[in-house]
């Protein structure tokens, strides 16, 4: 009986959600930061975007991933597979070098875990229990620059290694390490190659749904890798994309995403002159399976100022069965109704009122249908047929004792 409930609930909607809250957030001027925000307390937090390059993973001592910062349009090769050669790489050999990705699907995928070894950059030594870096990289940079790195080894921080060509030599050369205990609440460490410095460049791990900012994915057509604008999520939560042209949406039913660019960058595009936003689409981010919000952009405006607008909504009472009181559970499904014939469900846990029932108001407040409940404890599903009625908008009130709760229920 309760494995039929929560079928039930999945299917249920009609409780009001909250008002709409306007967000206008800036990427600035050339989109030279990037811009974290976080749906449940409306906290913004911006970071320079060229302020880092190298970004490592601390969640954990068996967590590891490296990426790079693709945004400023870094470029990363696999030049030699030797820890041996980092001492030969010759920038003459670019054309023989690999390039690299970061996926934006997968926060942890980064683009040094693409490399040729186990764990892409390096190889488990069972006797250490250390990861020991094998593959020498190449990082070219939107400039020209050229850095050489080899991580040279993964034992609670990240020990690595990197010089720059001068364009005759290497030099500069720099080993230094970031440990996993700093920024304990981050989920990445983050490092400046160009600067021999470790930055802050996300906030906790907790305080950020959704990050703004340039990022390298495959686009096909033109067939090619390429950096674009737009929006990953925080793999604390779960995003699901639904068309609705109608401006009116439910969150139960969809699928929610893990893949990270599940909002992307795609609810904007380019018409030859400016940008225009896709508003008929919504996108719900799920928090767990009782809190979820409803996303839908505004505006965008480019490069050009890096500002862009969106609304939000918390839809969680939109989410399966609804407390009454303490004991008492009820929603309905399926809402709108097409056939006019709604089931009512409802679950009387540990309710002692005799006097339970259903009563269905049209938008005038006049009383257009009643029922009366079973009173007793348990899970009921109770059909109403509301045929006799016009097509419309209608609250069904849900009474059990002195308590009640209304929803809305759509006829068509």
């Amino acid at each position: 009986m309760k494995k039929l409930l929560q079928i039930a609930a999945i299917a249920l909607t009609g409780a009001l959600a909250t008002a709409q809250t306007n967000v206008n957030l800036s990427m600035g001027a050339g989109y030279t930061d990037e811009v974290y925000y976080k749906l449940s307390t409306e906290e913004t937090n911006t970071y320079t975007a060229a302020s880092w390059d190298i970004a490592f993973l601390r969640i954990s001592p068996m967590d590891i991933s490296i990426r790079v910062n693709d945004g400023i349009g870094i470029q990363v090769f696999e030049a030699a597979d030797s820890a041996s050669d980092f001492d030969n790489i010759d920038v003459a050999d670019e054309a023989s070098w690999t390039p690299l990705f970061n996926d934006d699907t997968n926060w942890e995928n980064g683009a040094f875990m693409q490399g040729s070894a186990t764990y892409g950059w390096g190889e488990y030594n069972p006797v250490s229990h250390h990861v020991e870096g094998t593959i020498v990289f190449v990082l070219k940079y939107a400039d020209g620059t050229y850095r050489k790195f080899i991580n040279e080894d993964y034992f609670g921080g990240y020990t690595f290694k990197y010089a720059t060509w001068n364009g005759t030599a290497w030099v500069g050369e720099t080993t230094t390490m970031v440990a996993n205990s700093s920024n304990p609440d981050n989920r990445y460490n983050y490092y400046s190659l160009q600067n021999n410095a470790e930055v802050v460049a996300e906030p906790a791990q907790n305080n950020w749904d959704f990050v703004f900012r340039k990022y390298n994915t495959y686009l096909d057509p033109p067939g090619e890798n390429y950096i674009v604008t737009g929006t990953l999520h925080n793999p604390n939560v779960t995003v699901a994309q639904n068309d609705e042209p109608s401006g009116a949406g439910n969150p139960n039913g969809l699928f929610y995403s893990e893949e990270i660019n599940t909002i992307g960058s795609d609810w904007k595009s380019f018409d030859g002159s400016g940008y225009s936003v896709n508003s008929d689409v919504a996108y719900y981010v799920k928090y767990d399976e009782n809190t979820v919000y409803r996303v839908v952009f505004d505006s965008f405006e480019g490069s050009s100022t890096g500002n862009f607008s969106f609304n939000y909504e918390d839809v969680s009472g939109l989410l399966g069965l609804e407390n009454i009181s303490e004991g008492v559970t009820f929603g309905i499904y399926p809402n709108p109704s097409t056939s006019k014939i709604v089931n009512i469900v409802y679950d009387l846990k540990n309710s002692v009122s005799q006097n339970n029932s259903i009563s269905v108001y049209n938008i005038q407040g006049q009383l257009v249908h009643t029922s009366k409940v079973d009173s007793n404890n348990g899970f009921y599903n109770k059909s109403l047929d509301l045929s006799a009625l016009s097509s419309g908008m209608y609250l069904v009130r849900f009474s059990s004792g002195n308590q009640s709760i209304t929803k809305k229920l759509i006829l068509k």
